[in-house]
């Protein structure tokens, strides 16, 4: 389960990163695409999982077309990010209620994405690999070290 969400959250940043993506640049000059960023995944999930050809071959098109789709939501996202700032300085509180709006909606449409293509990808793993791609990762830390992004009882928080 911990790799599950390890490899969701790792999902997530990655789309995160097209935000930055399309304004920063990679050591050649270039953003990456969604091809590329695509074929990061897919490695690092091949490696992990001993996916066979075919499972890499879907799994980059499944990736692909995510990080594809993701391209134009991050664009609104990164629009709406900077009139907000904008609409705070003005102390807009109209604008700022419909920029959170159209925030939280593209959230949700990224959200949407990723779920659906690790749906697809969790579809084409052999029970096996669903029990590793399931299982806690040995030394129990996560992205971050212990406790996951930000610390705490972990990736799922503190339990009452």
């Amino acid at each position: 389960m911990r790799l599950k969400l390890s490899l969701t959250l790792i999902g997530a940043a990655l789309a995160g990163a097209l935000v930055y993506a399309q304004t920063a640049t990679t050591g050649t000059g270039t953003a990456p695409t969604p091809a590329t960023m695509a074929q990061m995944r897919v490695n690092r999930l091949a490696s992990e999982l001993s996916l066979t050809d075919a499972q890499k071959t879907t799994a980059l098109s499944i990736y692909t077309t995510a990080y594809t789709n993701a391209q134009t939501i991050q664009t609104t996202l990164h629009t709406a990010q900077t009139s907000l700032r904008d609409a705070v300085k003005a102390n807009n509180s109209a604008q700022i209620d419909q920029l959170s709006a159209t925030l939280g909606t593209a959230s949700g449409q990224l959200t949407a994405i990723n779920s659906k293509s690790d749906a697809a990808f969790y579809a084409l793993l052999t029970a096996d690999q669903k029990a590793i791609y399931d299982a806690p990762p040995s030394g129990g830390r996560g992205p971050g070290g212990p406790g996951g992004f930000g610390g705490g009882a972990g990736p799922r928080g503190r339990r009452g």
